[in-house]
């Protein structure tokens, strides 16, 4: 056993990240994970921060993956793949809607050679709509979403970024959530099913559980919309910055102790849960305006023995060596044939009986094509014939 999925099959048309990140998932708890590419190779194989002929981006998220190489746009090579689909469990792809199907990869397309097989689609706007056929990137959904608004902190603010693609990858870890509930179903009923998601499902849902307060009493929307108070929880300490979440009644009494401030316990606007959110702005000044009297370590040390949550401010830098994030054994060495000594996270999920591992890094564009032919039934003068055509390449070297 190398993982709880160990022995399913799963065929990746994917690119960029939210695909492969969802399939990177799915493979390092065990999968196997086939990613077959076109001859010109995920986009995401070419962009910066490279090393050894490989990008940072596709080695994070394509690692425990094997990389076959079909020309969909050869009649051999649609073939080749529709019998690679009829030996897998899952096939998912991410093109613009109509897209799959116009080159014969459409869902009826592969269930005719696999009426059993989990057929998974990732759309960025959604399958029909106004905005479907729309080109998208991350920012794109950000924007539509409201997401920009709630980093903003309040709907009147100048929206901003996140300054990472969070759509894209919570898209991902959505996607692997929903192909592995999708597998459990057909173990259980014998049939496969077809699982669409979107982008911007996929945030909105995400922003609901936490930031739609005003919107989920219907008749009481209101006319504007704050950001969560915790989204300002950064305070300046005098030598660096630390977060402090004070939200229930022992926390606010806690950090009034910690600061030698009892004074504070008898303000009418922060006595109760309600008060201190209704009047946030006010608490969050008044709390910066103390935090902004002593250094971060005293901060700690005087936070944590009251028991109130706060943590320091790590830059990307810090967190690698911080005493937490080693004791987790989050962040791994290995070592890829191409592109050297790499640091990467481990899954961070973790199976007692059938732990999921790092087996292989980001394979080279087309690296088993021939391999993956084979164990496919595919004789060594088919292969032949389908390289001959340019139906199918396999890495040189």
């Amino acid at each position: 056993m190398s993982g709880p999925l160990d022995g399913f099959k799963i065929i990746d048309l994917t690119s960029m990240i939210s695909g492969p990140l969802a399939t990177r998932t799915l493979a390092d708890q065990g999968a196997d994970v086939i990613k077959v590419e076109a001859p010109s190779g995920d986009h995401a194989r070419h962009v910066a921060t490279r090393r050894g002929g490989f990008s940072a981006s596709f080695l994070n998220n394509n690692r425990n993956k094997r990389s076959v190489v079909l020309n969909l746009k050869h009649p051999d090579g649609l073939s080749a793949l529709k019998r690679l689909a009829a030996e897998a469990d899952v096939i998912i792809q991410n093109f613009r809607p109509g897209v799959a199907e116009r080159i014969g990869v459409g869902e009826d397309a592969i269930r005719a050679v696999n009426p059993q097989i989990v057929y998974v689609s990732i759309a960025g706007f959604g399958f029909e709509g106004p905005y479907a056929a729309k080109p998208v990137f991350d920012p794109l959904i950000q924007a539509v979403s409201g997401l920009t608004t709630v980093q903003a902190g309040s709907d009147e603010a100048r929206p901003r970024l996140v300054r990472t693609i969070l759509p894209d990858k919570v898209t991902g870890i959505q996607a692997s959530q929903a192909i592995t509930a999708a597998l459990l179903s057909r173990e259980r009923t014998g049939k496969g099913q077809h699982v669409r998601l979107s982008m911007l499902d996929t945030v909105v849902s995400f922003l609901w559980s936490s930031d739609m307060g005003r919107h989920t009493f219907v008749g009481e929307e209101g006319d504007k919309e704050n950001a969560q108070s915790f989204i300002d929880l950064i305070y300046e300490t005098t030598d660096g910055y630390i977060s402090v979440a004070v939200m229930q009644d022992k926390e606010w009494q806690g950090f009034a102790h910690a600061a030698e401030r009892p004074d504070i316990l008898e303000d009418e606007r922060f006595r109760t849960a309600e008060g201190r959110e209704r009047f946030k702005n006010e608490r969050l000044d008044l709390i910066q305006s103390i935090l902004k009297g002593r250094n971060t370590e005293e901060w700690l040390e005087r936070l944590e023995a009251r028991d109130v949550p706060c943590a320091p401010v790590l830059t990307r830098e810090e967190l690698i060596r911080h005493p937490q994030v080693r004791a987790n054994d989050i962040v791994e060495e290995l070592e890829h044939p191409q592109a050297g000594r790499l640091r990467q996270t481990r899954n961070p999920a973790r199976f007692s009986q059938t732990p999921a591992e790092n087996r292989l890094g980001a394979p080279v564009l087309g690296g088993q094509t021939r391999e993956v032919l084979a164990e496919h039934g595919f004789s060594g003068d088919e292969i032949s014939s389908l390289e001959a055509s340019g139906a199918a390449v396999q890495a040189k070297g």
